[in-house]
């Protein structure tokens, strides 16, 4: 995964040494409007795509389908200017505040949970 070139910084020890990543080297990225709160996607972030996120101030994700990095917007034009990144308290998920242009989902819908609620039972 890792597409750096030589002579490109990593990601900051301090910063990787708090990561718990998946098998495959990810952690989610759960995705938010900055000032609304409202949640627009999940994605997935590598060292790399972490370290492009922070010191660009675009949000770069890892692609599993493609494998590949993306900023969001390159191709749709909705760019996620980055507000604040989190780790959770275990460092195995990511909360990137942003403030996202036009819609967050590849649909084109605001968010790419808009829609699909599921019913809720009884109980």
């Amino acid at each position: 995964m890792d597409d750096t070139t030589p002579g490109t910084p990593a990601l900051d020890p301090a910063i990787a040494a708090q990561l718990r990543r998946n098998a495959q080297g990810l952690v989610p990225a759960v995705v938010q409007q900055y000032d609304t709160g409202e949640v627009l996607m999940l994605a997935w972030m590598d060292d790399e795509a972490l370290r492009r996120t922070l010191t660009t101030g675009r949000a770069t994700y890892w692609s599993r389908s493609r494998a590949e990095y993306w900023v969001k917007g390159a191709t749709s034009g909705n760019f996620q200017a980055v507000k604040s990144v989190a780790l959770d308290c275990d460092g195995d998920t990511v909360l990137v505040k942003v403030d996202q242009s036009g819609p967050a989902c590849h649909t084109g819908t605001r968010t790419c949970f808009e829609g699909r609620e599921l019913p809720l039972g009884d109980g």
